[in-house]
């Protein structure tokens, strides 16, 4: 039986203090510039006193031009690395280690935002009623392809010379790699397209530049999605296919989630009916990839209970990933490793619109993370659906910075 204290050590030689971590979450706290500032690294601070082994920061965008959200922290080859290197004392204050999670939303840009807007095939998002939010994306060019890949270390190197313990490399969620991964984004007929092999190319080239830039002792993971939960997608025995690959290239560990912004599953929505269970969402299919894993694999998804966690690890799992319940109690790790069955509620909204509901859901989370990284207590004293609005305002201040900053960068 594997304790949820048990450090864990890594192929590469990273160890881990124990089994519980902090997966990202989108925190859009970036300050102008696109840095972390103050509020982050308050967050951090506060999430590393409460016992996680390891902490993982919401995704740091590798291209100024394409950025999810105009609060996402963004790091390039000239960005000012100070700020970079008080976040990463900070998530590293209580002896945990602090990866920075990369990615490039590839055509996840709100029309609002989009100077580039990229995807392996000219397929625009279907979100039913809101798709006009997007714009149809540009396939990419081999030399985007290579721009790309070369971002990705560029990034990667520079938060190991912030200070940074590891990476995390984004190939989930339908964001830019896991587009890649896609049959249903990913209509090329080249050398990145067509076979599995040819559609990891892309994720295993990022992998293999980001482990020779950034050297030895430092480590790369990957967020992989178990499943799209989209018919006709990328699914559980694709995943398992990959996960081979990336062992191959030299990967440390890969975390399982699930799903994008097409099919909400990490909300409870899957597009493809499938029924998910009400905590560790993903943990049927984890076990599915377990046996042929040569990898330790993390599983994160509506982790909520210390004995869900216990049940995680006892699957087979080596790392029990928690998001959202640290938004609502962020002392949960050290509970649950001092023996006691602390829990957090999930939170809950009226919204009967599923794609409303998720963003209302995630408005709050965020709004959590805010509080905590201005020294406040998590729990805003407002509904999901007021959380929504408030954000809608905080990000329509956040976007008119993010491009005035962008037209003279």
């Amino acid at each position: 039986m594997t304790l949820l204290s048990e450090p864990l050590r890594l192929p590469g030689g990273a160890l881990l203090p124990n089994r519980i971590a902090k997966a990202a979450t989108e925190e859009l706290l970036a300050e102008p510039g696109q840095l972390p500032g103050a509020a982050l690294a308050t967050l951090y601070r506060r999430l590393a006193a409460g016992g996680a082994g390891l902490l993982i920061t919401g995704h740091v965008m590798v291209d100024r031009r394409a950025v999810a959200q105009p609060g996402d922290v963004v790091l390039e080859r000239d960005t000012p690395l100070e700020p970079f290197r008080r976040w990463a004392a900070a998530g590293q204050a209580a002896g945990g280690r602090f990866w920075m999670q990369i990615n490039h939303p590839g055509r996840v840009v709100p029309k609002d935002l989009a100077r580039t807007t990229w995807a392996p095939s000219a397929v625009p998002v279907d979100v039913g009623g809101l798709s006009g939010m997007y714009p149809i994306p540009r396939a990419m060019t081999a030399r985007d392809i290579d721009e790309t890949v070369e971002r990705f270390a560029v990034t990667a190197r520079r938060a190991r010379e912030a200070g940074f313990d590891g990476v995390e490399i984004h190939a989930a969620h339908g964001y830019l790699l896991s587009q890649f991964l896609s049959p249903l984004v990913n209509r090329r007929d080249d050398r990145w397209g067509g076979s599995l092999a040819n559609r990891a190319r892309l994720l295993l080239d990022v992998v293999g530049a980001v482990r020779e830039r950034a050297g030895t002792g430092f480590a790369v993971a990957v967020k992989l999605n178990s499943a799209d939960f989209q018919r006709g997608g990328f699914d559980t025995d694709d995943a398992r296919d990959v996960i081979k690959m990336l062992a191959d290239a030299g990967t440390d560990l890969v975390e399982l989630s699930g799903g994008s912004i097409e099919s909400l599953a990490t909300a409870g929505f899957p597009a493809d009916g499938r029924t998910l269970a009400r905590e560790a969402y993903f943990l049927t299919l984890a076990e599915q990839l377990l046996t042929t894993s040569p990898l330790p694999l993390m599983l994160t998804g509506g982790i909520r209970r210390r004995a869900v966690a216990q049940e995680v690890l006892d699957s087979g799992v080596a790392v029990a990933g928690l998001a959202t319940a640290l938004a609502v109690e962020p002392a949960l790790p050290g509970q649950w490793l001092a023996g006691h069955d602390a829990r957090a509620e999930p939170p809950r909204t009226r919204l009967r619109n599923k794609t409303l509901a998720a963003a209302a859901l995630q408005s709050l989370t965020a709004r959590r993370l805010a509080r905590l990284g201005h020294g406040k207590p998590s729990r805003p004293p407002y509904s999901p659906a007021v959380a929504l609005v408030l954000e809608r305002l905080v990000r329509g201040r956040r976007r008119r910075g993010y491009l005035k900053w962008l037209a003279h960068a």
